[in-house]
């Protein structure tokens, strides 16, 4: 189930971002999404977030230090919605 949500997130950051020239393949898991990676900003972070949260039903406060951590990578952030929604925190 892991890697088919990595690939989930994926489409949504493509979609979500309008990275047209991008697809899944090109998104590493394991690398950063902001600065060196693949380089997204904090308005892309919140274009994201409201995405993530349309797909999954997953909530990220923006008051939360966690966010950081969470949006890190690809990994990072299948991790967070995999446990929110083994929680039962998500659709």
């Amino acid at each position: 189930m892991e890697e088919n949500l990595n690939g989930q997130i994926k489409e949504v950051i493509i979609s979500a971002l309008e990275l047209e020239d991008m697809g899944p393949e090109d998104i590493d898991d394991a690398a950063p999404l902001f600065g060196a990676g693949l380089g997204l900003d904090s308005i892309d972070a919140l274009e994201l977030g409201v995405a993530l949260k349309k797909r999954f039903g997953v909530k990220f406060s923006s008051e939360s230090k966690e966010n950081k951590e969470h949006f890190a990578s690809v990994n990072a952030l299948a991790a967070y919605i995999g446990s929110q929604l083994k929680e039962g925190g998500a659709k």
